[in-house]
């Protein structure tokens, strides 16, 4: 039997006694080797879980997040639930929070499970009103966040499809601010003790143009443009002091069914052997060559100032759920837990999660879609050990 979480802390504070083992663990190890018995292995393997929470725990004295939806956890709500915004209306947040949140899923993304891991408070949004310390990190991610700025998609007509303002170039302004209030102008020494997550970006990006009318090949052209924006943003971070900087790809767009529902079609040449949309995800696949060969020169380059710059593989790691989703603990792939019309995909733009006519299914950790954009708690549960112990991650966090 596995212990849980929160067994493993009892037995861990059972043995581990201000980082020295306690009287009785060590009368028992002592008996042992009296008399010249092994260590009994229970004992053993909770000796080591106890190390290495620990040390995790202790690996870092704060994350700060850069990204958009997948990632935020409240910059967009700071005025409070706005009724015109779904994902501040119930039933999001149901699973762990039991309220909506301003996360767009039923219950934490990927920071918070993070966060858990390294023993830090979850990741209060940058621009709330009611933080003002921001020792033990911050979330600057904000929903619609695009990498590049408005005045590319006002040159590309595009405008309109942009709702909010915060790309790169305005979360860096917000993370200088906040740097600065922890740690004045010498910050490289407190940053490079903290996790730095810089994405996803290009999603909203590619989003803007492919609503837009796009095609997916002219949207393709502009994918070098959008992975030079994330490596200015990465040799920011660095110059800042950032030693460790996880930089996540985007996602498979091709099998979520918000794309398979409005771009479906009855050419079964159009979809891949799982079901999902072969264009888009090219077009994901495309970013994502990109992103990694530039993410291998960024390592190259800064390995000798002792920065980790990992690729987090936000594809592959959808992919392969969608690949073998009973494997994953998962009964639909492409059916929306939250949504309406049912079908295949059970999604409707004009009904969509948080709407009238919507509704949760019984069972969201079932799912791997919350609704339809979003992916729920469970998936992003094991998206984030992908990344802190493999294969998701090159190289893991939690390798040093």
């Amino acid at each position: 039997m596995v212990a849980s979480s929160t067994q493993t802390q009892s037995l861990c504070s059972a043995l581990l006694c201000a980082s020295v083992l306690c009287p009785a663990a060590k009368q028992q190890l002592t008996m042992a080797s009296r008399h010249r018995m092994a260590v009994p292995p229970p004992v053993v393997v909770l000796l080591l879980v106890c190390v290495s929470s620990s040390a995790a725990a202790q690996k870092y004295n704060a994350i700060f997040n850069f990204g958009d939806s997948i990632t935020d956890t409240g910059n967009l709500c700071i005025d409070g639930r706005i009724p015109q915004i779904t994902f501040t209306q119930p039933p999001y947040g149901e699973t762990y929070f039991g309220t909506p949140t301003c996360r767009c899923s039923d219950g934490r993304v990927v920071v918070d499970f993070l966060s858990d891991k390294f023993g830090l408070p979850f990741l209060p949004p940058s621009k709330s009103k009611n933080v003002t310390d921001f020792k033990q990190g911050a979330n600057m991610a904000i929903t619609g966040a695009t990498a590049m700025d408005a005045d590319f998609f006002r040159k590309l007509g595009l405008s309109d499809k942009i709702w909010n303002n915060g790309p790169i170039s305005f979360q860096f302004q917000w993370f200088q601010q906040i740097a600065t209030s922890i740690c004045g102008q010498d910050c490289k020494s407190y940053l490079g003790n903290s996790l730095f997550v810089f994405g996803e970006f290009g999603g909203n990006d590619y989003n803007a143009m492919l609503f837009g009318n796009y095609t997916t090949d002219q949207a393709t052209r502009y994918a070098p443009k959008i992975v030079n924006t994330i490596s200015r943003g990465i040799d920011k971070l660095v110059a800042m002091g950032a030693k460790d900087v996880v930089v996540p790809g985007v996602l498979p767009i091709g099998c979520f069914p918000i794309y398979l529902t409005i771009y479906g079609t009855s050419n079964s040449a159009d979809y891949d052997d799982l079901g999902c949309l072969n264009k888009f995800n090219d077009l994901s696949a495309y970013h994502n060559t990109l992103l990694q060969k530039r993410v291998a020169v960024l390592q190259a380059r800064y390995r000798k100032r002792g920065a980790r710059i990992m690729y987090a593989d936000f594809y592959n790691g959808v992919y392969d759920m969608v690949r073998k989703p009973y494997r994953n603990g998962f009964s639909s792939v492409f059916e929306t837990c939250c949504g309406s019309g049912g079908g295949k995909y059970n999604y409707q733009n004009s009904a969509r999660c948080g709407m009238q006519g919507a509704s949760a299914c019984a069972s969201p950790a079932s799912h791997l879609s919350w609704d339809g954009i979003h992916l729920t708690e469970a998936a992003y549960r094991q998206i984030t050990d992908g990344w802190l112990n493999g294969p998701y991650c090159s190289p893991p966090i939690t390798h040093s």
